[in-house]
């Protein structure tokens, strides 16, 4: 079946058994369950804004003449 460890891959077996145990394995992601979907939501959101922001956005010419018409009244 399987090979056999021997005295020194035993010591080394139950040493790293600690590695294994529940409480260590994954528990960020358990501890916040939203976190990865609220990231891909907010990197979507701003995405969206620096598209919007730069479809919508005034052309710089367009917004220099209203300040040289406010400057001249």
């Amino acid at each position: 079946m399987g090979k056999t460890l021997g005295p020194t891959g035993e010591f080394f077996k139950r040493r790293d058994e600690w590695r294994k145990h529940p409480m260590l394995g994954n528990q960020l992601r358990h501890a916040t369950p939203g976190l990865g979907i609220a990231l891909v939501a907010f990197g979507i959101y701003l995405i969206g804004e620096q598209v919007y922001n730069r479809v919508y956005a005034p052309s710089s010419s367009h917004h220099h003449q209203q300040q040289s018409s406010s400057i001249s009244h």
